[in-house]
């Protein structure tokens, strides 16, 4: 409580940022997101709670901190936040090359391909980040999903009361999907390859007599592929993008992940 304390009057008062006890709580709090112990959304029940002090300590670490040389040899970084560390306690695999911020969680058994994950995000544990798949910041991923290669999953920092992007347990999204703007994906979700999601989106579930129409929420176990409807504009009609839900998972489905269940519990070299 008294971090977060800290942190509101910080926001509201950006002159105390030059005192020492300010920068010491808001790194505190990056600390403490870096080691999964403070997150930036928890669900409670049902509802994901958004910790909007959180997200504040996030936005005030950038202009308490300074341009840095990162070297990694031979490769060599220039920026305010730090690489994360300590793969190798933690039980992680990181294939180069992945990079993950400090300040970003990532649980064990946790897979990155050659990734990117930024500051706040969370990560839990038997998630595979595929090639080239992006977490921005503050993302919440569950156990054991699969991010294709590809995948973009939107950041958000700013407006500070904007929810992030939420992945839960179990999900598959397909390569190339994009899912920004606070969409939430709920529990063992399919996404096809392709598969465009933002908060104005729509996601149309055509697997009864009618179409259902629904905005910034996958359904649980859900299949979803890309999809398109005809839209009127001054200059005629046109298709525009949209998420056609087609059925429910089926256990032949999880046979999409047989090959990283294979790399985490037989330890077969890919």
């Amino acid at each position: 409580m008294n971090l977060q304390k800290i942190v509101e009057t910080a926001w509201e008062n950006r002159n105390t940022l030059a005192r020492d006890e300010v920068k010491e709580a808001i790194s505190q709090v990056v600390d403490l997101l870096d080691r999964g112990e403070i997150r930036v959304a928890e669900k409670k029940g049902d509802r994901w709670i958004v910790n909007d002090w959180v997200k504040k300590a996030v936005i005030l670490y950038f202009p308490i901190r300074q341009m840095e040389t990162i070297e990694v040899p031979p490769f060599e970084f220039h920026d305010k936040i730090p690489l994360k560390t300590g793969y190798k306690e933690r039980g992680i695999r990181v294939v180069p090359h992945a990079i993950a911020r400090h300040g970003a969680y990532i649980s064990k058994g946790v897979i990155m391909m050659p990734s990117y994950v930024n500051i706040g995000a969370y990560v839990d544990e038997g998630t595979m980040i595929d090639t080239w798949a992006t977490v921005g910041s503050c993302a919440q991923i569950g156990k054991h999903v699969h991010l294709s290669g590809g995948v973009g999953i939107g950041g958000v920092l700013e407006p500070v009361q904007a929810a992030p992007v939420i992945i839960e347990d179990h999900c598959f999204i397909g390569s190339r999907s994009i899912v920004v703007e606070g969409v939430r994906v709920e529990t063992e979700a399919v996404l096809g390859a392709n598969v465009v999601i933002t908060r104005s989106t729509r996601i149309i579930d055509v697997t009864g007599d009618r179409p259902v129409e629904m905005k910034g929420v996958v359904p649980s176990r859900s299949v979803v592929i890309p999809g398109s409807y005809n839209k009127s504009f001054p200059a005629g009609d046109f298709q525009v993008a949209c998420a056609l839900i087609i059925g429910k998972r089926k256990p032949s489905t999880d046979l999409k992940t047989s090959l990283n269940d294979a790399l985490r519990e037989y330890h077969v070299a890919v």
